[in-house]
């Protein structure tokens, strides 16, 4: 059973004071004529509405979305944004997205709403990514919070299980609420993968990271190191914090 792509990039609802801050931000960073990345989750949702707000009001002109997954897409239709297919000509001026975990290194966890392949080829594209979270999602070290998103080719999932186990990772392939397997947007398993302990620091994270990715069957992990520009941290009174990745 396919279930559709709504991520948890950003914190309570989209009448969330910290979720409109944060939307609120990141549109100010848009002008006419931008292609933007349209990422998934609450706060990305909360920032596609207010973009398309915009968009009808005639403050901005000429923006162009590519959608980062199913339910990003239709948002963005419903709210007016022009969609465009990723071509090979095709540039993004930047991406706004959420994160479920962000290291003081900007290093993150995305992927438990399940767009994590399509968030990181559009991100890929974009010359600027932009995230939008709630304070709850700042750790110190990646896998804090629990888990690690693998999406897999569904083939692959005895042999792909039996050589993340071999890394110490715990993986368990995720249900939807009525228990029926979670199906990407592509088709795919996605493997929670449980670590024993948060990873030790970023070189850690990476040397994780690439041995997973060695696993025939993985598409892509949710380990988005060194991808963000800038952090955008909503704050339950409305104010919003930032953290910049230098170099």
């Amino acid at each position: 059973m396919s279930s559709k792509s709504s991520g948890v990039g950003g914190v309570g609802g989209v009448d969330d004071p910290a979720v409109r801050a944060v939307a609120r931000h990141a549109l100010s960073l848009i002008e006419s004529g931008f292609k933007v990345g349209l990422g998934s989750g609450r706060a990305s949702s909360a920032f596609i509405a207010a973009l398309g707000a915009r968009i009808k009001d005639g403050r901005l002109s000429g923006i162009q979305g590519v959608p980062t997954s199913e339910a990003s897409e239709k948002l963005a239709l419903e709210v007016g944004i022009p969609l465009i297919e990723l071509r090979e000509d095709v540039e993004l001026d930047l991406t706004v997205d959420g994160a479920d975990e962000v290291a003081p290194n900007l290093d993150l966890i995305k992927g438990w709403g399940g767009a994590l392949v399509r968030e990181r080829i559009v991100a890929s594209a974009s010359k600027r990514q932009i995230i939008l979270v709630g304070p709850e999602k700042l750790v110190k070290t990646v896998g804090e919070r629990g888990r690690i998103p693998v999406e897999i080719i569904p083939l692959a999932l005895g042999s792909a299980s039996r050589k993340l186990k071999a890394l110490g990772l715990t993986p368990t392939v995720r249900k939807n609420n009525d228990g029926s397997t979670f199906i990407t947007d592509n088709k795919n398993l996605t493997l929670d993968c449980a670590c024993a302990t948060p990873l030790k620091d970023g070189a850690a994270a990476r040397e994780l990271e690439a041995k997973i990715l060695e696993i025939a069957g993985v598409v892509d992990t949710g380990m988005f190191l060194a991808t963000a520009e800038l952090v955008l941290i909503g704050q339950a009174d409305g104010g919003v914090d930032m953290m910049v990745r230098h170099g």
